[in-house]
């Protein structure tokens, strides 16, 4: 049996790479292969690969917002997610939306066509490094609206910006704030942005 899989990498030498190694293998078809997250998400719907690698840092829609979209909609597709950014908070969010495989770019080809092979059918595959540091950093503390006034704080806007783009009062963002400082154990914004950002928590 030939797995038939999509391939979203937006980086061209190595997605062509990729193509060149599945290639080598005789039951692994790349059916298409593309350079961003949205073209990604079409490819399956339309194709209704057995699996889909993608990347996470990808334009027009990330590869984690490929895999909550794929889960959403039910499309029965194995989904590995190949970065290079192993952060834990990464890991938590792909497990989250049915991701089943999850390794870095330091994977060998040989060890890549497995893992494959293996959460086509129906196993998982996770680096155990990331896996171990999922375990150690655990799951964020925050809430959804506290990494969304945090996500634009970092982005330099001030309390009564981010009230005005969430609706919210200045009062209500400066309170979400401090409950975000408590929580992370740290003393000002950009250092919640930072220990946030390095967990893979935005």
């Amino acid at each position: 049996m030939t797995l038939r899989i999509v391939l979203a990498e937006d980086h061209a030498l190595l997605r062509e790479s990729l193509r060149t190694v599945f290639s080598l293998a005789d039951d692994i078809e790349v059916v298409e292969a593309v350079d961003n997250g949205a073209d990604a998400l079409e490819a399956i719907r339309r194709e209704r690969p057995d699996g889909a690698m993608v990347d996470i840092d990808m334009p027009r829609m990330s590869g984690l917002e490929v895999a909550e979209a794929v889960h959403a909609e039910g499309i029965p597709c194995a989904l590995l997610v190949v970065t290079s950014y192993g952060k834990p908070g990464y890991l938590h969010r792909a497990m989250r939306a049915g991701v089943r495989g999850f390794v870095t770019k330091n994977i060998s080809p040989d060890a890549l066509i497995d893992a494959v092979r293996k959460v086509c059918a129906g196993g998982r595959h996770v680096d155990p490094e990331i896996a171990a540091d999922a375990l150690a950093v655990g799951e964020t503390p925050l809430t959804e609206r506290e990494l969304e006034v945090l996500r634009l704080s970092g982005a330099g806007l001030r309390p009564a910006e981010i009230g005005a783009r969430l609706s919210l009062a200045e009062g209500t963002v400066r309170n979400y704030l401090s409950s975000t400082l408590t929580k992370l154990q740290v003393d000002n914004r950009v250092a919640a942005y930072r220990v946030a950002e390095e967990a893979g928590w935005l």
